[in-house]
């Protein structure tokens, strides 16, 4: 039985949604047939069921391209996306009070931002400790390559920010599986270096587009793109995949200094990495799809081949999921990336409150204030509908309840 909607006008190719259940707002369904209108894209754009509005581009969308690629579908928090790691603790081993560990995280990993005109980002290191240093080198070679032909990278962060969180929907979070196992999840990508890029790459396709007056055949400026085999295509795809590398990198070295500040706080022995995910929900990679060999970009999706394990996490305090891929071609190999918004940060800030916000994670060990109303769970789809539209993509393999939530 097939699952997905399909959306398409006279100008565009189909667009399959995995979104039975789920709420999809009209200026999502736009946003995607005006990408489906691009004459580089093939067969087909799957949707998955956390689709919502993005800037420049859809979230939730897996695009299929061949002989182009477009910055802005993959946006500007280039390789963002999920790891998580089993570990043989149990419920019942975890601290009665639970603040501590919460404070120990935070302390172990620079995260969110200060006010501009401070005198040091709080997100970002002072004094990069060895893990960071170690991963760093594995980067450096692909920075100094990046940076000889662009060195208006050189003055980012970047090296600070390796193995740093960052702010808004990026979290650490400490979880409990069906079994009472304890899981440690986390969600960032590649912090301000690779925003630098995404921004940088966004603008100059556009320049492009408006040099060549290819700008007024576009269905949406955002919608700008580098042709394969230019100078310009060539130098993006260098800087997008060593941005993935580096926001890979990011994770591993933030799960380091995490499982670190568990040791601090609890007694008992540990293992860690029983199973371990750590998988891009923002990215851009060549895959082989019906027979063609084409660029795929994932916005908030993860890649779900036949045997795949990903991470599909709920909102602050709902629960999450470690799937197994099942390999559906029609989605090229996708699934869902989270639960996906339902209103905007704006939105949510103006319609709840810090009471409504200690209400919904009363059983979680967070923040509960002004700054973090924007992730209330109730401005998220219902992470079951979502789930239960896409299993024909992934099955399930742990369910997983956050216990302590890190924001920045």
């Amino acid at each position: 039985m097939i699952q997905y909607e399909v959306l398409k006008t006279e100008n565009s190719l189909p667009v399959k949604m995995w979104t039975k259940g789920v709420p999809v707002e009209p200026e999502a369904k736009e946003q995607l047939l005006k990408t489906a209108q691009l004459p580089f894209i093939f067969s087909h754009i799957a949707v998955m069921p956390d689709v919502h509005v993005g800037k420049g581009s859809t979230i939730g969308s897996v695009i299929p391209t061949i002989g182009a690629i477009i910055p802005a579908a993959v946006g500007v928090d280039i390789g963002c996306g999920m790891m998580a790691v089993q570990t043989s603790l149990t419920a019942n081993e975890l601290p009665q009070n639970l603040a501590p560990l919460r404070l120990a995280i935070e302390k172990a990993v620079p995260n969110g931002l200060s006010p501009k005109g401070s005198s040091r980002d709080k997100g970002s290191w002072q004094n990069p400790p060895s893990i960071v240093e170690q991963y760093w080198q594995q980067l450096l070679p692909g920075f100094e390559k990046l940076t000889e032909k662009y060195p208006r990278f050189l003055n980012t962060n970047n090296y600070r920010h390796l193995g740093t969180l960052g702010t808004g929907n990026h979290f650490i979070e400490i979880c409990l599986d069906e079994n009472q196992m304890v899981w440690i999840m986390l969600h960032s990508g590649s912090r301000g270096i690779g925003n630098a890029i995404g921004e940088f790459f966004i603008k100059t396709a556009k320049q492009e587009m408006e040099k060549y007056f290819i700008d007024t055949y576009l269905p949406s400026k955002d919608l700008a793109y580098f042709v394969e085999g230019t100078e310009h295509f060539n130098d993006y795809l260098m800087a997008v995949n060593w941005a993935q590398e580096f926001a890979r990198l990011n994770r591993e070295a933030m799960m380091y200094n995490t499982i670190n500040a568990l040791r601090s706080v609890i007694d008992v022995p540990f293992e860690t990495h029983l199973q371990a995910v750590n998988c891009h929900h923002n990215y851009v990679q060549k895959e082989h799809h019906f027979g063609h060999n084409v660029f795929i970009t994932r916005k908030g999706a993860v890649s779900a081949r036949k045997g795949e394990l990903g991470i599909i996490p709920g909102s602050m305090g709902a629960k999450s999921f470690i799937v197994r891929g099942l390999g559906n071609e029609e989605s090229f190999c996708s699934c869902s990336h989270g639960a996906g918004r339902v209103m905007s940060r704006t939105a949510a800030k103006k319609q709840f409150t810090v009471e409504d916000q200690i209400k919904a994670t009363a059983h979680v060990e967070c923040r509960k204030d002004a700054n973090v109303i924007d992730e209330i769970p109730m401005a998220y789809k219902d992470i079951d509908a979502v789930m239960a539209a896409q299993n024909e993509l992934v099955e399930i393999m742990h369910q997983l309840r956050q216990v302590v939530c890190v924001k920045g």
